[in-house]
Order: C-alpha cells, then sequence, then structure tokens
C-alpha cells in the first residue's frame, strides 16, 4: 500500500534550517508528483511546494519563495524541503502529499502524518 513517511522537523531558532524528508513506498515514485503542504494551529492546510514527476517546474507558496527548495531523488524514492531563513510564522507540522492511480485506474490522494517544526523568536 501506498505509504509516505515523513521525517526532519524539529525546533529551530528563526533564521536557521531545516530539511524535511519523505520516503514514498508502494507506487511507481518516479511516475507522480509530490508536495509538501503546511497546517498551522487554528489555519487551513496550505500548500508549500510542489515538484513534478519529471523535477522542472517547481511551485511554491509566495511566503516561503526564495527561502525552501524543494528536491527529488527517484532512486531513494524521496522528496526533500529545504528550509532556510526559517521564521516563526513557519510554524506547523509539514506533510508530504501525492496523487496516483491505483490498479482500479482511480487517482487517490495520500497523506503522511507529518512532522512538526517549530520555530522561535
Amino acid at each position: 500500500q501506498v505509504q509516505l513517511v515523513e521525517s526532519g522537523g524539529g525546533l529551530v531558532q528563526a533564521g536557521g534550517s531545516l530539511r524535511l524528508s519523505c520516503v514514498a513506498s508502494g507506487f511507481t515514485f518516479s511516475s507522480y508528483d509530490m508536495s509538501w503542504y503546511r497546517q498551522a494551529p487554528g489555519k487551513e492546510r496550505e500548500l508549500v511546494a510542489r515538484i513534478p514527476y519529471t523535477g522542472a517546474n517547481t511551485v511554491y507558496a509566495h511566503s516561503v519563495t526564495g527561502r525552501f527548495t524543494i528536491s527529488r531523488d527517484n532512486a531513494k524514492n524521496t522528496v526533500y524541503l529545504q528550509m532556510n531563513s526559517l521564521k516563526p510564522e513557519d510554524t506547523a507540522v509539514y506533510y508530504c502529499n501525492t496523487a496516483v492511480v491505483l490498479s482500479d485506474q482511480r487517482w487517490y490522494n495520500y497523506w503522511g502524518r507529518g512532522t512538526q517544526v517549530t520555530v522561535s523568536s
């Protein structure tokens, strides 16, 4: 079955950096787009970054452009989110996400359990 397992979250001071990882299994990783979302307390889940299966034409939320970088290693079935110049407003649970076509030819949306990122001022 499809599984997404995030890691790399933690507590960091403002201006610091973290790198999140998401290891995927149960589907052909190299054939699907991957995304990172985040959800802060009391707020809706929002898209942070998306990387197509080609690795090109990445998409970022305006609030993280220039500070965060999404990348993927298809050989390791892993997508990364490099987060630099972190701000307290980046504090949230970060989720890995993908949508895949299964054997019934239907699209299914999958989420990891999330990893907590806390940025102190």
